[in-house]
């Protein structure tokens, strides 16, 4: 039995990384070898970027905090650490929309938070 050269297999396998690869500069996108490690290298950076997006999310959420506490004369570590003294317990996301979207119920939330500590 003759052996079968350029099977479905082998072209689906090489289709499949060209579509990834679809939309890089010159033969990255058409020429299988280069587009091999195109988009070998751009999963790394994919795989890490998704990491460093919920780092830059957290970062984002504090600064937005700490920004609405200054107003209020608190920092936010303090503010933090008055939240928990007072048993609230709010995620970061959550706390710093509200500091953008419901600024009074914010301000009722760091008076509350003020209160715990004294």
């Amino acid at each position: 039995m003759p052996r079968a050269v350029d099977g479905t297999k082998h072209k689906d396998r090489r289709k499949k990384i060209l579509n990834l690869a679809k939309g890089y500069w010159g033969r990255r996108s058409t020429n299988n070898r280069i587009a091999k490690d195109a988009v070998a290298r751009a999963g790394q950076y994919a795989y890490r970027g998704r990491k460093e997006k919920k780092r830059d999310f957290r970062q984002l959420w504090i600064a937005r905090i700490s920004a609405a506490v200054r107003t209020e004369g608190m920092n936010y570590s303090q503010f933090m650490h008055a939240l928990k003294v007072a048993g609230i317990q709010l995620n970061r996301k959550a706390l710093s929309n509200m500091a953008i979207e419901d600024k009074t119920a914010f301000k009722a939330l760091v008076e509350q938070a003020k209160k715990s500590l004294n």
